[in-house]
């Protein structure tokens, strides 16, 4: 192995590892895309399916990544080229995804941000139009690439400090202010009147709505959520020491992610309950139906504030870590330095994004991927082609081409820790796990 590259830091702690990864896997997938996706699929069915599959396939694939990039101590193109040289074009495909669904992400981001601003000057209030006030943000041609100008300079800045200065540190201060804000919104709307309803329908499984739509629905949103096959997780991994326990990591990860998906449903869909609303608004939850909620709540400006900033910093956790894989890549294969790098992927993710932005508006004549516009086309690109790929070839790569004992003997510190579920994980990452995987990416094509 070549001498290792000093611009690519190290995590200085292990807390700090642990946080920003789970920053990582906390974003808009928990705060946007899961409650609403719950909603959608029988409430407490989806979550019960969903958390099974956490257990099952999650936690396996983020084991996975963690061993390919301790062991390597390369971003995914080096490292599946330095275990086998003909499989660099997988890791190619982890780090092109992030970089496009960074694009559309940090216009989403800056939207969110747009949304702080909007909770401060008391926009939400009882008799406004919430989708109006939506539709006329994001077709405004201007003011939305202002958002995402500055969302994506944030995430430039944080990366350009460096790993242990940069993404540790801010991560050690939004994972548990993002923990605290949700936690207090939460209690909010649990207290509600008429809040149980809502709780009810989140909490308690009715097994008759358990259907194949609902399966395929929480593994999908699994592998979302998790930031799995986005070379993110195998990343970060590349940053630890030969001490860390990959197993309890791959545990623990998912845990808080999980944790704060569950505080996110209830956070929001006790009160939409309460309020009068339906669950199952789709992607407009967010945007257009809190709003109005938070309008008609008690104190609803000062949860509103607090809401936001809780998605702002969720999407900031995992915009820094979409980044920080395609910095990672160019560090290592043309041994640029950090702040050169960052700055340059910085400006790129900016420009990629200017039509994603402007398809909501000007430009949204523009249909690509199955009458999608700009923005959705990217993302079913990237989500639910590239990432499901990515996946399912890291099970193959690990199963059956690097091979099991090695990718154990990675995982136990060379048999200085106790991995207890070693023979079930290897069954798992075998056999179950490419095949759900299959099936999510055939489900995008239906």
């Amino acid at each position: 192995m070549s001498k290792v590259n000093k611009n690519r830091g190290q995590w200085s702690s292990k807390i700090g590892f642990i946080l920003a990864a789970a920053g990582s896997a906390v974003g808009l997938g928990n705060l946007w895309r899961f409650p609403y996706t719950a909603g959608q699929h029988g409430g407490g069915a989806f979550v019960l399916v969903y958390l099974f599959f956490v257990l099952l396939i999650g936690s396996t694939l983020m084991l996975g990544e963690l061993i390919i990039g301790r062991h390597t101590q390369l971003n995914p193109v080096g490292a599946y080229r330095k275990l086998r040289k003909n499989w660099a074009w997988v890791g190619g495909i982890g780090v092109l995804a992030p970089f496009l669904i960074l694009s559309f992400y940090s216009v989403i981001g800056g939207w969110v941000l747009n949304y702080v601003i909007k909770s401060v000057t008391g926009a939400f209030v009882a008799d406004a139009n919430m989708a109006d006030m939506f539709l006329n943000f994001i077709t405004n041609p201007l003011e939305p690439l202002i958002f995402h100008g500055i969302f994506a300079l944030l995430t430039l800045i944080i990366v350009m400090g460096g790993i242990s200065d940069g993404i540790e540190k801010s991560s050690k201060f939004m994972m548990p202010a993002l923990f605290v804000m949700i936690i207090l919104v939460a209690i909010r709307s649990v207290t509600l009147p008429g809040a149980l309803e809502g709780i009810e329908f989140f909490l308690k499984p009715d097994f008759s709505k358990i259907n194949g739509q609902v399966i395929l629905a929480a593994l999908g949103q699994v592998f979302f959520s998790l930031s799995l096959g986005m070379g993110i997780i195998m990343t970060y991994g590349s940053y630890l020491d030969k001490e860390q326990d990959l197993p309890q990591s791959s545990f623990i990860i998912p845990l808080i992610d999980t944790a704060i998906a569950l505080l996110a449903g209830l956070a929001i869909l006790p009160a939409v309950f309460a309020l009068g609303f339906s669950p199952d608004q789709g992607p407009s939850l967010l945007f257009i139906t809190l709003p109005a909620v938070f309008a008609k709540m008690p104190f609803g400006s000062f949860f509103a504030l607090l809401f936001f900033l809780l998605v702002f910093f969720a999407a900031l956790t995992s915009s820094i870590s979409l980044l920080e894989t395609c910095a990672s890549y160019v560090v290592d294969e043309f041994k640029w330095n950090r702040k050169k790098t960052s700055l340059l992927l910085g400006i790129s993710v900016f420009l990629l994004g200017i039509p994603s932005s402007l398809g909501q508006g000007v430009l949204s004549h523009v249909k690509l991927i199955k009458g999608m516009d700009i923005l959705d086309s990217i993302d079913f690109l990237a989500t639910n082609i590239m990432l499901p790929i990515s996946g399912f070839l890291l099970c193959i790569f690990i199963g059956w081409v690097w091979g099991i004992d090695k990718a154990l003997d990675e995982a136990t510190n060379n048999g200085q820790i106790t991995f207890k579920l070693a023979g079930f994980w290897t069954f798992i990452i075998k056999w179950i796990a490419p095949v759900a995987i299959l099936a999510i990416f055939l489900q995008g094509f239906i």
